[in-house]
């Protein structure tokens, strides 16, 4: 099962076209307007063996609660990674997906069924704190330093032999019910590049996560420090 879903949105801030995990561009969409290089002309093909040092994300969440998912990915190979990247899709990064799942909607969302809507992306979480080092961008509400021009996907650059990247985002729950996140680890942004774990299957997951109705209630405690009470 490739690790790739609906036909990628896009940030409006790039005019780059890069694609999710595992797709091959064609040539016109890689060129660009008015010709020239091909943007995957650098990437190498081929298989990348990595694995999955870190998987978490809290199943069990309140309404307002901050918490953490995050994707640590190592490579395991003797070559360096093109460029790791992480996926987050909504129920499942398989290809093709149903409607209303994979990445057509938002990362952090699930899908609004109601016509006549100029998006049909409702949130569940709001990313807080982006995977990446914080620059201006990200302290301003920005995508972070790991954003790539396709809104679901984040991507850390290149990856040394032996070394881990760490994606972590930090999110604030703001829908209550049961949502599934899912997510996929590509070695590229254009399909040439390919992740694959020892047993040569592509690294992906998912998290199913209860968010209660009840609001996670904080308070400053007599040190001066905010607890949240569960």
């Amino acid at each position: 099962m490739a690790p790739v879903t609906q036909p990628p949105r896009r940030h409006a801030m790039r005019g780059a076209t890069l694609l999710t995990v595992g797709t091959i561009a064609t040539g016109l969409m890689l060129a660009g307007c008015g010709g020239g290089t091909r943007q995957d002309a650098k990437e190498p093909r081929g298989n990348f063996p990595v694995s999955i040092s870190a998987a978490s994300f809290p199943v069990h969440q309140r309404l307002s609660e901050h918490t953490r998912l995050t994707i640590a990915v190592t490579n395991t190979g003797k070559r360096a990674i093109p460029d790791v990247a992480v996926t987050i899709c909504n129920v499942t990064c398989a290809y093709p997906a149903p409607p209303g799942e994979g990445t057509s909607v938002d990362a952090f969302a699930d899908y609004l069924n109601m016509s006549g809507v100029a998006s049909h992306s409702r949130p569940v979480w709001v990313v807080d704190r982006p995977p990446g080092p914080c620059g201006y961008s990200c302290q301003n509400g920005g995508a972070g330093s790991y954003f790539t021009s396709d809104a679901n996907t984040w991507a850390a650059g290149e990856l040394k032999p032996g070394a881990t990247a760490k994606f972590t985002w930090g999110v604030t729950a703001v829908s209550p019910g049961t949502h599934t996140v899912a997510w996929a680890v590509s070695a590229g942004l254009y399909g040439k590049a390919k992740a694959v774990l020892s047993n040569g299957a592509p690294p992906h997951g998912a998290f199913k996560v209860t968010i209660s109705h009840a609001p996670a209630q904080s308070f400053v405690n007599g040190n001066g420090k905010i607890v949240v009470s569960h």
